[in-house]
């Protein structure tokens, strides 16, 4: 009933728009808007790995990637990291903004920006926030309400197949995607999964919690849409911080 109400939702946004825009709207574009609205409710979970490799590797082919020192860098502080089986594909992009994402393929891309204000304690326990947000299915439900707005706008055909979509609704859905903000439950809960990772793999408990205070810092000084994303909808980012550090405290306790 929820899918059927949504996609009626996505048709008459379209029958709304066609009468403000005056744009001639038929039934059967209508009808095809539906149906594409209906394919992206939908979608798998194997779809949805496809549109973020997809969206990855146009990223990609826009940034210049490092082979360098970063690049040795991150696999250093990367090794022996498994997730859930997949395979980690990570990657340093030359740029100096503070940024870093994960996708539900596997993909892990760190901005050099990043890597240059963060240590290596820091800098995993950021990458393991990302990874949280992939866990936690936050990134799936981000590329599927990207494909399904797309699909209201009626870019994405009725058919929906993900495998041939062009290059400017892929660059359209993967920036939806990118710019995705989530709300404070799933930052707290990618914090906790933050948390978690770095002491998985016998990193200091408080690199959470030192990278979140950087981070902070940082907001306050340089204009990132990654800091805007991490904290500008959060107010009661002390709180949050502290949060992390209670978890860093009580496992420090529990260590001695």
């Amino acid at each position: 009933m929820k899918k059927i109400l949504i996609v009626l939702a996505a048709t008459l946004s379209l029958t709304a728009c066609s009468l403000l825009g005056n744009i001639n709207w038929d039934s059967a574009q209508l009808g095809q808007a539906a149906g594409a609205a209906m394919t992206a409710m939908s979608i798998t979970d194997a779809q949805i790995i496809s549109l973020c490799a997809q969206s990855i590797a146009q990223e990609d082919a826009k940034n210049r990637i490092d082979n360098g020192a970063y690049a040795q860098r991150l696999r250093r502080v990367l090794a022996g990291v498994q997730i859930q089986g997949m395979t980690l594909d990570p990657k340093v992009y030359i740029k100096n903004e503070i940024n870093a994402f994960a996708s539900g393929d596997g993909s892990i891309r760190v901005y050099s920006g990043l890597m240059d204000v963060m240590d290596d304690n820091e800098l995993f326990a950021i990458i393991g926030h990302e990874i949280g947000h992939v866990v936690n299915q936050d990134t799936k439900k981000a590329m599927k309400s990207a494909y399904l707005a797309a699909a209201a706008r009626g870019v994405v055909n009725a058919a929906g197949a993900v495998g041939v979509l062009s290059q400017s609704v892929l660059g359209d859905i993967g920036q939806a995607y990118f710019n995705s903000q989530y709300s404070q439950k799933q930052e707290l809960a990618a914090d906790k999964f933050g948390f978690e990772f770095t002491v998985a793999y016998n990193k200091d408990p408080y690199s959470m919690y030192n990278s979140l205070v950087k981070l902070q810092k940082l907001s306050s000084s340089r204009q990132s849409s990654y800091l805007e994303k991490m904290f500008s909808s959060h107010p009661d980012n002390v709180t949050r911080a502290n949060k992390v550090k209670d978890m860093a405290d009580k496992y420090t306790k529990k260590a001695k």
